[in-house]
């Protein structure tokens, strides 16, 4: 079960994606919101929080959500502040009740993961690609547009044609043929 904790929030936040199951996570805890409390809503317990990346939007909540549960937080530089462990590219990791493949997706943050689950077909794209080919900005620092592409490139190639959910850092989730979202992020970044 996947629910978007950040629904409706009007705050500077990303989405917070609550992932229930075997194992409960949070991906990316999102900022200026309580979501403590909106975990708590909906769980008694979670057993960590999972980061696509460290742009403020997307963990700003991280030390509350971690002081209020006791959990790690796992991403792909724990040089970063608040990441606990290392998720490297390939990596396997528990979401819910499913196993996840850790994506590196550097372009727009150079440690920007992206998390493939092939049995249910399910992607959290982080800030890479957004609905309707839309995808991560590059005029941050460490924003890089053919890097981006390249990481756009390896999604697509990964990825099945049968994708049936795209779970994005911002704007509407894509449960209808997210594949294609995918491909049209692809052109419409090497037209930029």
């Amino acid at each position: 079960m996947i629910t978007n904790l950040a629904a409706g929030v009007q705050a500077f936040t990303s989405n917070v994606f609550l992932v229930a199951g075997d194992r409960t996570v949070v991906v990316d805890p999102g900022s200026e919101f309580d979501a403590v409390a909106a975990i708590r809503d909906r769980v008694d317990d979670l057993d960590a929080v999972v980061l696509t990346h460290t742009h403020p939007d997307h963990v700003g909540n991280l030390p509350a959500v971690k002081d209020a549960f006791g959990v790690d937080a796992w991403g792909f530089d724990a040089g970063e502040p608040g990441v606990d462990r290392e998720i490297g590219d390939g990596d396997a990791l528990g979401l819910g009740d499913h196993e996840y493949v850790a994506l590196h997706t550097p372009g727009h943050k150079d440690d920007h993961l992206c998390f493939y689950a092939d049995g249910p077909e399910v992607l959290f794209a982080g800030d890479l690609i957004f609905a309707n080919g839309s995808f991560g900005r590059t005029d941050l620092e460490e924003g890089d547009r053919p890097t981006l592409i390249e990481s756009i490139d390896y999604v697509r190639e990964t990825v099945s044609e049968g994708l049936a959910e795209m779970h994005t850092g911002h704007g509407p989730s894509v449960t209808t043929d997210p594949y294609h979202d995918v491909e049209l992020a692809a052109q419409a970044a090497r037209m930029g």
